[in-house]
């Protein structure tokens, strides 16, 4: 049987540095943003460089669908590439997401990748893709929380990687837990 993992922390933590090793070693990664801009570009709705339109579509989707509508949409992908490959799920938030994969795939294992706030969010400015002023980081990560129940996942984990240092260091961990669920 094949391994499905969870990669979940708050922004900045350092979640992509994992998920990266892992398509390195051949997992087959499933995006759950991917879903946002696929059904975005099908109904002609353009993104925006500060990123309102993807929120606001976002919010539309699971106000229509439900708060585990993007586990649903990514459900078809998850159990085709489980079939022949181990699989990391990337950007799964929310407790209901999980609620619905677990029931469906009950050898789904979370990984929760911390770091210390402060740290979050110097990386968060520095990064070259969609960075954030600390007043903004502060509003995303309290509107993850409060409206995407984003805590549930983190707090519910099975392993979890402080990454307050380097890569390798957090890299290192995540071999551990791989051992661990029989990598």
């Amino acid at each position: 049987m094949h391994k499905c993992i969870a990669v979940v922390g708050m922004s900045g933590t350092g979640k992509s540095v994992i998920t990266e090793y892992l398509e390195e070693q051949k997992w087959v990664k499933c995006y759950f943003g991917g879903i946002t801009y696929k059904l975005m570009k099908e109904q002609g709705i353009e993104r925006t460089e500060d990123g309102k339109s993807e929120k606001e579509f976002r919010e539309k989707l699971r106000a229509e669908h439900g708060p585990e509508c993007y586990a649903k949409f990514l459900d078809p992908e998850i159990k085709e590439a489980l079939k022949d490959h181990d699989v990391v799920l990337d950007g799964l938030y929310s407790w209901y997401e999980y609620k619905y994969l677990i029931e469906r795939y009950p050898n789904l294992k979370l990984v929760c990748v911390v770091t210390d706030k402060e740290i979050r969010y110097a990386r968060v400015a520095e990064r070259p893709d969609r960075p954030f002023d600390r007043e903004a980081i502060e509003y995303r990560d309290l509107s993850e929380i409060e409206n995407l129940f984003k805590g549930g996942p983190i707090a519910f984990a099975d392993y979890y990687i402080l990454n307050n240092g380097s890569k390798e260091d957090a890299i290192e961990r995540l071999k551990e837990i791989l051992e661990d669920i029989g990598e």
